[in-house]
């Protein structure tokens, strides 16, 4: 077998994901890929039949870019433990107007005074949400309830309430502010979502805000810079993507 996957053992592949992908999308795709592979007779591995156990680790959404788990084989029975893992992400929040869905997926649905905030606010602010506390996940998540998936109900222009829960942010550096972006580095607990954190932070500078780009940079011990692109990957297991991802 090609040295990055092991289907006995089980293997962990670091992948960043490329903004407008689902994390479904990437999953699916390198299945394909090592699929193919084992089935290629030029790789003397023929396993007609065989089906390959693939799946992520915490999902990205379209817009976010950065550091995605996929496991292979018996790696799939990790599945939990590598979602449970802290995670780091760096990023961008658009002050002063919101959006349905608390990203660029959507149009504004409200714009705010943004007068009155200096650096300064935004500083203090920022320590604010530092630790415990109740988060309510954004109505376009892939959170179910009732069965509904709470993305789909959004999109219908159904209303969904969706319960809070527990998040734990365990740092929020303010890195870079050039009104109305300001740039932020966050580390915190497997269920946070950081456009949920982007509405927050508005809401507590007495304006607005939406997330206007997002990168996973960590996840436990695993760092982004030791992630492969998916060409990358592909080039591995003999394959050659088109630029709009096909194999």
């Amino acid at each position: 077998m090609n040295p990055i996957i092991d289907l006995e053992k089980g293997t962990v592949l670091l992948v960043n994901k490329p903004i407008d992908w689902t994390s479904f999308d990437v999953t699916n795709k390198i299945k394909r890929l090592i699929q193919r592979y084992i089935n290629n007779p030029e790789h003397g591995i023929i396993k007609t039949g065989k089906r390959v156990k693939v799946g992520h680790a915490g999902t990205l959404d379209p817009l976010a870019t950065g550091l995605l788990i996929v496991c292979v084989g018996k790696e799939t029975k990790n599945i939990d433990q590598y979602m449970g893992m802290p995670k780091t992400y760096t990023g961008s929040f658009y002050i002063g107007a919101t959006t349905p869905s608390f990203d660029k997926e959507t149009q504004y649905d409200a714009e705010f005074e943004t007068s009155h905030i200096n650096d300064t606010l935004i500083i203090e602010t920022a320590k604010q949400f530092v630790g415990t506390q109740q988060q309510i996940p954004p109505n376009y998540s892939a959170i179910k309830k009732d069965g509904i998936r709470a993305y789909r109900a959004a999109r219908a222009g159904e209303e969904m309430e969706l319960d809070a829960r527990s998040v734990v942010i365990n740092s929020f550096e303010i890195t870079e502010i050039a009104m109305p972006i300001i740039h932020f580095k966050v580390n915190c607990s497997k269920g946070t979502y950081i456009r949920s954190l982007a509405r927050d932070f508005g809401k507590a500078l007495g304006s607005g805000a939406y997330l206007y780009s997002l990168c996973r940079t960590q996840i436990g011990i695993f760092e982004l810079e030791k992630a492969k692109s998916l060409d990358e990957l592909a080039m591995e297991l003999g394959e050659t993507l088109h630029k709009d991802g096909r194999i």
